[in-house]
Formats: C-alpha cells, structure tokens, sequence
C-alpha cells in the first residue's frame, strides 16, 4: 500500500547514518590526519509510495547521503533498513541481489551514459548485470521502457550525443526502471537541464510514480520544485538534517532558523507579498566539514543563536505530529 490509500509503513529506515571521508598526508607512507564528515548522523524514515524531498545548499552532504543509502559509500557508522533488511551488513552477490529493489537517477545526464553506448545497450545493461532475460526479450524490454518515458522505441540504436539534455535524463531514467525497483534516489535529476524541460521531467517522476507505485528520494538545491513534488521535505545544513516536516507544514510554518532563512530566499509571484516579506540574509560562510563548530552546526551563522548552542549538540526532537527539529531555541 502506498500513500494514495493511506499507508504509514516505512520502506526506508535511516539509523545514525556516518559517512565520513579520510584525509591523508605523506607522499610514501599515508596516514590518516583528519576526515571529512559528509554526512554526520542522520535519522529519517521513508515510507512507502511517498516522495521525501532533501534540500539544502552545494557541499551539505545530499548526494553523499542518498550514495551512502544505496551502499554506493560504505557507510562509516549506522544503519539503513530496506523492507527489515540491514543494506549495511550486505557485501557481494547479496547486495547485488538486494540492489534490484533500488536503482539512482544521476544529475548530470551528460556525463551518467556511455556515449560508446547505444540507447539500447545503456537500458539493457541492468537486465544483463542480473542475467535478466534473453535477447529477445531485453530488446522487447528496452522498447517497452522507451515508451514509458516518452522517446521513441526506433531511436534505439541511437547514441547519448543525438539526444538533447532532456532526452538523455529520460534515457537514465528508463535505465533506473529496468529492474523494476520499489526505490529511487533521484539526485537532483533537473538542475543540468534548461527550465523549460525541468517540468516535463518531473512530471514523468510523478506520473511513473502513480503508475508504477514507486517511492522516491528527491535530491534538489530548488524549494520550488521540491514543494510541488515531495511529500515530505528534510532540510540538510553541513551533514545532518535540521528540520524534516510534512510539505505545507515546513513552508508554511518552517521553525529552524536555517529553514526560515532559505525560505525568505524564495521567490513568491504575487508583487503586494513579496515587497512586505523580509528577507533573512546569513553572515559568514559554511564551515568546513573537515573542521565543524562544536556544538550546533549552524551556530557560528545563526542570527539567534544562544551561548549553549556553541556547546551541546542539539537534539533530534519531534515538536509536533511529524514535525522535526534540530534546534535548542526552537
């Protein structure tokens, strides 16, 4: 069951999730002399047939956070649960067995396919990794794919450089398909393509979605569209997750100082609203995730910060019915 008949059951589960990634000096003999904390403890549901939005600006860690999910990183420290499943103990054939079940949408459609490749052979490849068929029936499988994402099925012998930026994004996404996956991290799938194709691929995310049942990780840096996409939206700052509500209820109500700032950097289309809004402007720069602040992340930039914020950590607490937040003054 999914979220269009009301089911609360959790297809992801999320435990403290660590990745962090060395750095090493030496010319002959490397030594570890710090890491980079990437992603620093996170803990997050998604559940089943839902579309949970992660959002936050360039370096904070959303990519790495989706790779890690999909043991594409090795997670440093946590837990990620598929279906009961720990992804995290899984190595080998067992994690190529499980990975059937979830498959990425990469974000540069320039860079993500083959171009020695045909069409055919870029979709084909997952059914051929998994000993999936046999000719006939990868080619059968390969143009049923290429109609489910609008191109057409006598395009297949075609290689990525004929395709527009558009079309590239679609073939990557017929290639995620393949396998039939329950889930997708989709790491912000539009921010190569021009705006006026932005919405044509997200509106084959939600429609596959519908058709397919599909639950869905969105990657994006774009509020606008994560709105009118995601269920749910979690906002990230340097490696963790600092607000995490339902959607209207974090644009409507956002009580994370981060939140409410990158909100106020939105643009609203109604003139009379936008010229009363204030806007928050942030002073300094992102720290490094090599060094963070002690205590809260975002204390060195927050405009109210108080002294225990330089200290302690805040805690991952639920204010309201689903509504999550990292905040001592919240």
């Amino acid at each position: 069951m999914s979220k269009k008949d009301g089911s609360t059951k959790n297809l992801v589960e999320v435990r403290n999730l660590k990745k962090y990634f060395p750095i090493t000096r030496g010319m002959f003999v490397q030594r570890d002399v710090g890491a980079v904390r990437a992603v620093d403890g996170l803990s997050f549901d998604i559940r089943d047939g839902e579309t949970l939005g992660l959002v936050g600006e360039s370096g904070c860690g959303k990519s790495t956070t989706g790779r890690t999910i999909l043991q594409l990183h090795k997670a440093t420290e946590g837990k990620v649960r598929f279906e009961g499943k720990e992804l995290t103990e899984l190595s080998g054939d067992d994690l190529r067995l499980a990975r059937r079940d979830f498959q990425m949408i990469f974000q540069d459609p320039y860079a993500s396919l083959n171009p020695r490749l045909t069409v055919e052979s870029i979709i084909a490849e997952p059914l051929e990794v998994h000993n999936m068929g046999n000719g006939k029936e990868r080619h059968e499988r390969v143009k049923e794919l290429m109609e489910l994402v609008g191109l057409n099925p006598s395009m297949n012998n075609r290689y990525p450089h004929e395709f527009s930026g558009g079309q590239r994004q679609r073939i990557g996404v017929a290639r995620a398909l393949a396998l039939n996956p329950k889930f997708i991290v989709a790491d912000e799938p539009i921010s190569a393509l021009d705006v006026s194709i932005q919405a044509q691929v997200v509106n084959l995310l939600e429609e596959l979605q519908h058709k397919l049942g599909l639950t869905y990780l969105f990657i994006a840096h774009d509020l606008s569209m994560v709105r009118h996409i995601a269920d749910r939206t979690a906002v990230m700052y340097l490696g963790k997750i600092v607000e995490l509500a339902e959607k209207d209820e974090l644009y409507n109500n956002p009580l994370h100082p981060y939140t409410q700032a990158l909100l106020s950097a939105v643009p609203i289309p109604d003139p009379k609203k936008e010229r009363k809004r204030q806007r928050i402007i942030l002073t300094g720069d992102v720290p490094s995730p090599a060094n963070p602040p002690t205590g809260c992340n975002f204390n060195p930039r927050c405009p109210v910060a108080i002294d225990i914020c330089s200290e302690v950590d805040p805690e991952w607490r639920e204010i309201s019915a689903g509504h999550w937040v990292a905040c001592h003054v919240v």
